[in-house]
């Protein structure tokens, strides 16, 4: 059945407007000809903000998840269990793989749980993918007007024989730990292991973007995952455009196309993964548009050692000095150094759902290069759901 959850939470943070916008923004803040909004914090303590919610924001996790749709593809023994379970709220995602027994996996929870003793058969597979419809070159389907994914495992002759079931959930209230940095028009990069929540921040960013800042805001939607599945997007991205992709290789020229012909003000993208995309963002950062995307990766390091994906913050290149310079830094001759300015002003590294470290991009990698310890902020919640942010906080102190 379709479910609504509420977390409760008071309210997260305030925005108010700085008399002097240069000087009264704390260390993320950015110039610019537009006035600046600080954070009004209601109680700082050795370098921790406690935080009030923005007048327009939830005071609330809001969660609605679309539960009925998914769970009518599933073997109607497996459907009832899954019914009756008290943690269904917290369902991630059903395993059906041939010849195995049926597992659920749930959130913050290790391993996986047995639905039944019977193993999963050729004719539930095939009852799931009849249900689902056709699957794309990306081995992944939807469910129209849900959010949640499927994803097939094939034989090496084509069969499907293993299917993830995953729920697609619309979270109102996540955007929180984020909200005052999308007011400066900077870009932003999510960078996460899978199953950490990047794809959902998303959607929420996309609503509130077109919604309550009121920009033009395209999605690129190569599987359907931010939006949605079906011609008509979910109502979870708010007032947003979704372009979608017809084969997950063409997802740099849907990039280009969408500046190209429609205009917007920002560019949404998810799961940035091959050179021909990290090309194509730089290029739409380069026309002025704001870029939010995701990446596969857990931490900054990850993306500046990824030979593809380093193009996103800049590029790495070795310089060698002269003797007087490398005295003059206490270096190597030949060191490392940053390319280019990176193409994501910010980068988010969402090492839990709510545990989230702030990176202003270029400060960071060039102090990584040097081996230096950069200055972040760490962004989390508490156990009220208030959102607290640690400012001034050394990299290699945070949590795991």
């Amino acid at each position: 059945m379709s479910s609504t959850t509420i977390l409760s939470a008071k309210p997260s943070f305030s925005l108010k407007r700085s008399r002097n916008p240069l000087s009264r923004c704390n260390w993320l803040s950015m110039k610019t000809s537009h006035s600046c909004l600080r954070l009004a914090p209601r109680m700082r303590l050795a370098g921790i903000a406690f935080c009030e919610a923005p007048y327009n924001a939830a005071t609330h996790l809001v969660v609605q998840d679309d539960l009925d749709a998914l769970l009518q593809i599933l073997p109607c023994d497996l459907r009832d269990n899954l019914l009756n379970e008290p943690k269904r709220s917290q369902l991630l995602e059903v395993i059906l793989d041939l010849g195995r027994f049926p597992e659920a996996r749930y959130l913050g929870e290790f391993g996986g749980q047995y639905l039944r003793s019977s193993k999963v058969s050729v004719k539930e597979l095939e009852y799931a993918q009849n249900a689902v419809g056709e699957f794309g070159g990306d081995n992944r389907a939807g469910i129209e007007g849900t959010l949640h994914r499927i994803s097939a495992i094939r034989s090496r002759n084509g069969m499907i024989v293993g299917l993830t079931c995953r729920v697609g959930r619309a979270v109102s209230g996540h955007v929180d730990m984020v909200y005052d940095l999308l007011q400066y028009g900077k870009s932003i990069l999510f960078v996460g292991r899978p199953g950490v929540g990047k794809t959902t921040v998303m959607r929420e960013i996309a609503r509130i973007l077109s919604d309550e800042f009121h920009k033009r805001v395209v999605i690129v939607d190569t599987s359907n995952e931010i939006g949605g599945d079906g011609n008509v997007p979910h109502s979870a991205i708010g007032g947003a455009r979704r372009m979608q992709v017809p084969e997950p290789s063409m997802q740099h020229r849907i990039m280009i196309e969408a500046v190209e012909n429609h205009m917007p003000e920002v560019i949404m993208v998810d799961e940035i993964g091959t050179e021909a995309e990290t090309h194509a963002c730089r290029s739409i950062a380069e026309r002025g548009v704001m870029l939010i995307g995701t990446a596969h990766g857990q931490r900054l390091e990850n993306i500046i050692k990824n030979p593809t994906l380093s193009d996103l913050v800049g590029g790495v290149e070795t310089v060698t000095l002269g003797d007087g310079e490398a005295r003059a830094r206490n270096s190597q001759k030949t060191i490392l150094e940053r390319q280019a300015p990176p193409t994501f002003d910010f980068l988010i590294e969402m090492r839990d759902r709510h545990y989230w470290i702030a990176h202003k991009t270029e400060k960071s990698v060039d102090m990584l290069l040097r081996g230096k310890n950069p200055q972040v902020e760490v962004r989390k919640r508490d156990k009220k759901f208030k959102v607290v942010i640690e400012r001034s906080k050394a990299y290699d102190t945070c949590d795991p």
